[in-house]
């Protein structure tokens, strides 16, 4: 079995932040998220692994290289454009030749892995397997409608959902997807839709299984997700020191310092994480919040945020929340007169203002 990892995607709804880097690249609790769908697959026992790229392909590339860290083999497969999920199948046809593969969108989150879908797939034998699960608000996902215990119907974002049953961004094929997307035709947005190719085969008499999970998982396409993920990932973290936190600190629960970070005259509140080499001088940092690597923050206070590398913080009098704050950023008081606010913000940027 191979398996096909997206990352062709340009990342919309995380601009500006994704305008200079890779959505998959983000990370959650000092982690991109591209690397948990790796370490899941090899868990599942997948090693021979295809990366679909598309304008970002330098950072994933650097990010992952031969993919020997996670024990894996990768492949890449470029996608000039992002014309669907099931185009990118399409473009992977030389490297998935007839294998069964396992789909994995390179932007989720799947608490429990997919060890179990794997094996009911490899177990039971269908043509195709999709992982469900329940969510709140099903008409922002591909929506499956069962039958017998089979999958009888797919649908791409239903105004009006006939269940609650949304498509997880897992799937598992054997051959004959390739003919299903070479049978189907781009949508109204232009693009071949994977739901349309799994239709495609249901249509035409072949096994489509539903694979419901029970744990949580996350697509962190959008900002809320994002800090959710984080959240959840931070409270499964046990505490840890490999800084240096001076006396007059405070550290309460699960927090995770690394290499060469300090912690000086602050307060830090887990769950949290504060990345190799950050320094935090006169300043809260609360809980939910992971701060990456070579990050200053002085005299300020924050929580339930992610801030990116080197980056800086400084003099903020008021608390920093619900935030993700990019690389190489400066957040400062301004001194300058006459008082003002002066911003210099990039495409699709928010700011809330006291």
């Amino acid at each position: 079995m191979k398996a096909l990892v997206l990352c062709g995607g340009s990342g919309t709804r995380l601009r500006p932040i994704t305008h200079t880097m890779a959505k998959q690249l983000v990370p959650v609790a000092n982690k991109p998220v591209l690397y948990y769908g790796l370490e899941a697959i090899k868990r599942a026992g997948v090693t021979d692994v295809g990366i679909i790229v598309g304008d970002t392909r330098k950072e994933i590339i650097a990010a992952v290289g031969d993919g020997s860290t996670w024990g894996i083999d990768v492949t890449y497969i470029p996608q000039d454009e992002p014309l669907g999920l099931a185009h990118a199948v399409l473009v992977a046809e030389d490297f998935l030749g007839k294998d069964d593969f396992v789909m994995y969108l390179g932007d989720n989150l799947i608490k429990d892995g997919i060890i179990g879908c794997v094996d009911t797939f490899r177990e039971n034998g269908p043509n195709c397997e999709i992982l469900l699960a329940r969510v709140e608000e099903p008409e922002r996902f591909g929506v499956a409608e069962l039958e017998d215990g089979r999958v009888k119907r797919l649908v791409e974002k239903p105004k009006e959902p006939a269940s609650d049953l949304a498509l997880v961004g897992v799937y598992m094929f054997d051959e004959n997807i390739m003919t299903a997307v070479k049978a189907i035709k781009p949508s109204s947005r232009g693009e071949l839709e994977i739901t349309d190719a799994i239709q495609w085969l249901i249509d035409n008499g072949f096994s489509v299984d539903p694979h419901v999970i029970d744990g949580w998982w996350k697509d962190t396409g959008r900002l809320e997700d994002m800090l959710e993920a984080n959240r959840i990932m931070l409270e499964m973290m046990e505490p840890s020191n490999s800084g240096s936190v001076d006396a007059e600190s405070s550290i309460d629960g699960r927090v995770v310092i690394e290499k060469d970070a300090q912690i000086v005259n602050s307060t830090v509140r887990g769950p949290a994480i504060i990345g190799e080499r950050t320094k935090i001088v006169n300043s809260f940092v609360g809980p939910f919040t992971s701060i990456y690597y070579d990050v200053e923050i002085e005299s300020s206070e924050i929580e339930h945020s992610i801030v990116l590398e080197k980056s800086r913080i400084t003099d903020i009098p008021g608390r920093i929340e619900d935030s993700l704050v990019g690389q190489n950023v400066v957040v400062e008081r301004s001194q300058a007169r006459p008082t003002a606010y002066r911003l210099m913000l990039g495409d699709n940027s928010r700011v809330g203002i006291l």
